[in-house]
């Protein structure tokens, strides 16, 4: 297992313990970046050998910074 972070915008659109869909949107560069689904966080940027293979996800934790939101998903590879 594995935990990715995505930043989220507002909060109250997902609760910890919820299943997420992680969508993979990517460049010709060989970077990729993901979305949990319906847009409601975006991840940084991954490499190819960063590459998250997993399209579901449970969120763990949802922190709150002075950046905004983020979500801490866990993924099964």
């Amino acid at each position: 297992m594995r935990q990715e972070r995505f930043k989220m915008e507002r909060e109250g659109l997902v609760t910890e313990g919820q299943e997420v869909e992680i969508s993979e949107r990517s460049a010709v560069t060989g970077q990729y970046t993901y979305l949990v689904e319906p847009s409601i966080a975006m991840s940084g940027i991954y490499r190819t050998s960063e590459r998250i293979k997993a399209r579901t996800g449970i969120i763990r934790r949802i922190e709150k910074t002075e950046k905004g939101f983020y979500l801490v998903v866990e993924v099964t590879e």
